[in-house]
């Protein structure tokens, strides 16, 4: 198991299909922050995906639902009752009860009922994962379990740069890892 540093926060995007609802006087916004088992390219050669049990552990934590990952931009709270999170056989599905009096949650509404947003992210640190080697020299992340701090509805879910980056630096790390034991077992194959 190849793990990054504890506390490098991440952002993993993906296609989305969002939705709102109407329920008991309530609007809402629901869909998939994550798909499981889909892999997300992440940069040339470089892929990972979400495992089906990476939540297990994450969801007692305090999360939040933004938009676009803006802080300021509070659409709900699992731990108000505002977010709920439900991990299925497809994904982590999410449902945000809207606040009729906050407008940039009713904006952020408006614009999923009119299919302008559809998108979704979620930003995490990676607890346990696994590095695949594949054939085609590519290196593939199999992300095992995590800890959530929010999910996202998002108009431009693309992986933020220093993801992109500490991925590369890794794979760079793992390369060089990899080359510094054939030279070993090449050293030991040269004693005999």
């Amino acid at each position: 198991m190849d793990n990054r540093d504890i506390g490098q926060r991440q952002v993993c995007c993906i296609p989305g299909d969002f939705k709102t609802r109407a329920e008991d006087g309530n609007e809402y916004i629901e869909g998939y922050f994550a798909v499981f088992g889909s892999d997300y390219n992440i940069g040339p050669g470089m892929s990972e995906s979400i495992d089906r049990h990476a939540f297990d552990n994450a969801l007692d934590d305090d999360i939040r639902a933004l938009t676009n990952h803006d802080t300021r931009l509070v659409l709900g709270r699992n731990t108000a009752g505002t977010l709920e999170l439900s991990p299925d056989e497809h994904g982590l599905f999410g449902r945000v009860l809207i606040n009729p009096n906050d407008q940039d949650a009713v904006n952020t509404k408006a614009r999923v009922d009119r299919r302008d947003v559809t998108q979704a992210s979620f930003g995490f640190d990676i607890l346990d994962e696994e590095t695949e080697y594949r054939d085609d020299g590519s290196i593939h992340w199999k992300i095992k379990s995590v800890k959530l701090y929010e999910v996202s509805v998002c108009t431009f879910p693309a992986y933020e740069e220093t993801n992109l980056q500490a991925r590369a630096a890794q794979r760079d790390e793992l390369e060089k890892r990899k080359l510094e034991a054939w030279k070993n077992e090449q050293k030991e194959k040269l004693k005999c």
